[in-house]
């Protein structure tokens, strides 16, 4: 009965290995975050292009990911393909929605574009569109072709930008902080 017993366990024990392995195929992790190596956005296939992990201090802040359409050789491929594209932020702790409006002004501010003009305005309505965001949420920044920029998940209110010039201006400042394509 004992030997019986033992024999269940180690069953048990594969089965839950295997399980366990199954459901993180198709997946990547950075910082204890997973995402899947591929989405279906608008009928498309994006794939992972990226994850990092972003600390500030000795803190995690987020995990970021970079999903696109067509494999680029560089940025500037990256931001001109007329391709569906997401930045999918996950957060590891809980932000306010002036730290989070601060960072994203600040690091966005970076292109004159963004600082005055049209581009400034819609850069004010997405910003508008963020609220506090709790450990575990998420902001995400998706490019439709032929449609816009939305922003959406926890992070935010929801909010839809038509058209690719902000969408390239804030993927373009996005890729140029964190360089991930050989220069």
């Amino acid at each position: 009965m004992r030997e019986q017993a033992w024999k269940g366990a180690r069953w048990l024990v594969l089965g839950l290995v295997l399980a366990t392995g199954a459901a993180q195929a198709g997946q990547k992790q950075v910082g204890g975050v997973h995402m899947p190596d591929s989405l279906q956005l608008q009928g498309r296939t994006v794939e992972l292009a990226h994850m990092e992990l972003h600390k500030r201090f000795l803190f995690k802040v987020y995990v970021w990911s970079l999903y696109l359409e067509s494999r680029p050789r560089s940025a500037s491929e990256a931001i001109a393909s007329n391709s569906v594209k997401r930045l999918h932020f996950r957060f590891l702790r809980d932000i306010t929605r002036s730290q989070l409006v601060d960072s994203l002004r600040n690091g966005l501010h970076r292109n004159a574009e963004l600082r005055e003009g049209p581009l400034s305005q819609q850069l004010g309505v997405m910003l508008a569109s963020l609220r506090d965001v709790e450990k575990g949420g998420d902001l995400i920044i998706t490019y439709t072709p032929d449609g816009g920029l939305e922003v959406g998940g926890a992070a935010s209110g929801g909010v839809f930008i038509p058209g690719k010039t902000f969408a390239d201006a804030l993927f373009a400042v996005w890729l140029d902080v964190h360089p991930i394509f050989p220069r």
